[in-house]
């Protein structure tokens, strides 16, 4: 078993001390890159997905060209309705992916096909254990998956919404075909990520993408209780940290920090150092840059970087990140200076501290 050379990442997620703190991006393998987008010039999106060479050619550039502390899988949140008997379409500039075929009705979630679903992503296993060979312990790999709320909102809209009135109404008004469809997704989650740990994956994130739609009662109610099954599932069956990301959940964090999970992200929207009074004693943080202040000035995106790195101050247990995925037109260099900036920054101030 190779040795990691850069543990910062699990030791930041476990809450241990670290001598600088670790940095990486969502959605850092993506469209920002000119090198991602010259391998996506040769296969589509789902391709790229579905090949295991190629997906963790991508996942490596970011380590490579920008420096960051962690290599995330890249796959997508949608593979795992598709692998329960969903179509999933994605057609550039058409709107992102979609379901031409939504659930709507309990008939339809009945259909799913929860049995051996896991089995069917054995593409994203062979990208991750792909990946682990070429990264050669350099840094640590996320693996990752979307929650059931997010999941369930994409298959029952059939694509992403504004508004999400068809995922509502069924919430409101029939909230049993709702808890059946979370159900099953759960269950092919905790088993998805187990598999993913056990192809290489040495920590995983669950994103809840949508959680900011919802209302506290809602989200307590259709989001946090699958979330907490999967993470108990995760941690009864592996030692990897979990980190628990529910964009936009900012009345709720006090749950999230009592949900079973390691890490809690955060958006840009909330005061990392006021959170990490509130939460920090019971978990990490991870967070939380605006992704738009990567298209200003370097002299203010590294302002920015250091006021959130004051805020948290210097305690263990953060690891820095985007409040949301960088965006496809942010300059590359932009990125790095971000990066770079972390690593700067946060070894002075846990020099100056310690003097």
């Amino acid at each position: 078993m190779t040795t990691l050379q850069n543990d910062l990442l699990l030791r930041a997620a476990r809450r241990e001390p670290t001598e600088r703190t670790p940095v990486w991006m969502m959605r850092q393998a993506g469209r920002y890159l000119p090198e991602y987008r010259a391998v996506r010039a040769k296969a589509d999106f789902l391709t790229l997905c579905r090949t295991p060479e190629l997906a963790a050619e991508v996942t490596i550039q970011p380590v490579d060209i920008v420096g960051v502390d962690a290599a995330i899988i890249f796959s997508d949140i949608l593979v795992v309705p598709e692998a329960m008997g969903m179509t999933l379409v994605v057609e550039e500039g058409k709107g992102g992916p979609q379901f031409p075929t939504p659930l709507r009705s309990l008939d339809a979630v009945t259909k799913l096909d929860a049995d051996g679903a896991a089995d069917r992503l054995q593409y994203v296993y062979d990208a991750l254990s792909t990946t682990k060979k070429g990264l050669d312990g350099r840094v640590p790999l996320i693996g990752f998956a979307g929650a059931p709320w997010t999941l369930a909102s994409y298959a029952v809209e059939g694509r992403g919404s504004k508004n999400f009135e068809t995922i509502k109404r069924l919430m409101y008004d029939e909230p049993d075909v709702l808890h059946t469809l979370l159900a099953k997704l759960t269950k092919v989650l905790g088993e998805y990520l187990v598999r993913q740990t056990q192809a290489g994956a040495d920590i995983v994130q669950i994103f809840d993408t949508w959680a900011s739609i919802m209302s506290k009662d809602s989200f307590l109610e259709f989001s946090l209780p699958y979330i907490m099954q999967i993470v108990e599932h995760v941690k009864s069956h592996t030692n990897v940290p979990v980190i628990v990301f529910a964009k936009g959940a900012n009345s709720s964090l006090q749950e999230l920090a009592d949900c079973g999970a390691d890490v809690v992200g955060l958006d840009w929207t909330v005061d990392i150092g006021e959170v990490r009074d509130i939460i920090g004693d019971r978990v990490a943080l991870q967070g939380n840059l605006d992704p738009v202040a990567l298209y200003s000035a370097p002299e203010n995106i590294r302002a920015e970087v250091r006021n959130i790195l004051t805020w948290f101050g210097n305690h263990p247990g953060h690891i820095f990140n985007l409040g949301h995925g960088i965006l496809p037109t942010v300059p590359p260099e932009h990125a790095r200076v971000m990066i770079d900036a972390v690593k700067e920054i946060s070894r002075e101030i846990r020099a100056e501290k310690n003097d």
